[in-house]
């Protein structure tokens, strides 16, 4: 039966009791960036984000205002830079012909996530920890997991895509993160009127700070932290302990190059053996016959966003203690702790942000 804890863990009775060790804790890093939407109780389970398609754009790609339509590559021909203005000149006392506004629909459904756990009635008297306490820590930081991981699985997916080295898919995969790829991507961003999440940083009179310039926001692996600290590589990087005015994102901010900042964590987990074959690329492999793929995650802002349920039950964490009798349980021999919530995620603009995958150096 699940909840034996007393019969599967060694009691610490009769022994002296050290402290509770810490332990590793799951980081939330990715909701940093997201359009965060809070959905009101009994109305539906889906939400319908919308967004109206600007003139001359096309649904299919809302954000390029030209060539018209985004139908055709500009040319000094084709010259619809030109074509923009002559149709929107208007003739004296000549009504113009209406327009119509164009939408952009992208629906999201929630979804119900939740975790159980039990505890008997034995370990409830004789056991020495508190063990309902610690499962209500567990449940929480599960949850949070859980809802980061589902997050990270939507944003990976992402069709604004680049590849590391050569690789022109995932498999293909063999080189590093380099300045020259970030600057690829920042291209892209701004191309597509992406705006950057941060503002500037202004420089201090300390000695060696420098000012960080308002940027799009990176997640990716801590396993990447070498690379970015590499100065051939990356000439400009700037760690957090340079900056100027000394005001991270987020606890796990690595630093910042450029148009990007990095924020870090061990939970933005590669695909092992993803790539292609090691050789002489310098990357880490599980394996050790083809590279593991580390996706990274780019934004601008609004590039998506997540959903979850208004109000208090939103988490619902809740605690069924040893004692409640019923004809499930007649002699309250088992307890519960768990927790359940509704969220989803969604990618609301897939040119306002991207999705770069990389191998990690081997610091073998």
């Amino acid at each position: 039966m699940s909840g034996q804890l007393y019969a599967t863990q060694a009691p610490r009775i009769g022994k002296w009791k050290g402290e509770i060790l810490a332990r590793a804790i799951p980081c939330e890093v990715l909701q940093l960036a997201g359009d965060h939407k809070m959905m009101p109780r009994n109305v539906s389970d889906t939400v319908i984000y919308r967004r109206w398609v600007p003139y001359n754009a096309i649904v299919q790609n809302p954000n390029i205002f030209f060539p018209a339509a985004g139908a055709t590559v500009e040319t000094e021909a084709s010259n619809s830079v030109s074509t923009i203005v002559t149709n929107n000149l208007i003739a004296e006392g000549v009504t113009p012909t209406p327009d119509s506004l164009v939408a952009q629909d992208i629906p999201v459904v929630l979804k119900q996530y939740g975790c159980l756990y039990s505890f008997t009635d034995v370990v409830d008297d004789l056991y020495e920890d508190d063990i309902s306490d610690a499962l209500k820590t567990q449940v929480a930081e599960r949850m949070a997991f859980v809802r980061e991981m589902e997050l990270y699985s939507k944003l990976r997916a992402s069709t604004n895509r680049f590849f590391g080295g050569t690789g022109t898919t995932i498999a293909t995969v063999n080189g590093k993160i380099t300045a020259k790829m970030l600057r690829k991507v920042a291209r892209s961003l701004m191309a597509n009127h992406g705006r950057k999440p941060t503002s500037i940083l202004a420089p201090t009179p300390n000695i060696g700070t420098k000012p960080i310039e308002a940027a799009f926001l990176v997640f990716l692996s801590t396993d990447l932290d070498a690379d970015l600290r590499d100065v051939t590589a990356f000439p400009g990087y700037t760690p957090v302990a340079s900056y100027g005015s000394r005001r991270p994102i987020h606890e796990n901010e690595l630093g910042s190059f450029e148009n990007f900042r990095f924020v870090g964590s061990p939970e933005l987990v590669a695909f092992a053996n993803g790539g292609a074959a090691v050789g002489s690329t310098g990357c880490l492999s599980t394996g050790g016959t083809a590279i593991d793929v580390y996706p990274i995650i780019m934004t601008a802002q609004s590039g998506y966003g997540t959903v979850a349920l208004r109000g208090s039950k939103s988490f619902d964490l809740g605690v069924i203690p040893v004692g409640n009798r019923d004809s499930a349980d007649p002699l309250a021999q088992r307890g519960y702790v768990g927790a359940k919530f509704y969220a989803a995620s969604v990618l609301l603009n897939q040119q306002w942000m991207a999705v770069a995958f990389v191998g990690a150096g081997d610091l073998a």
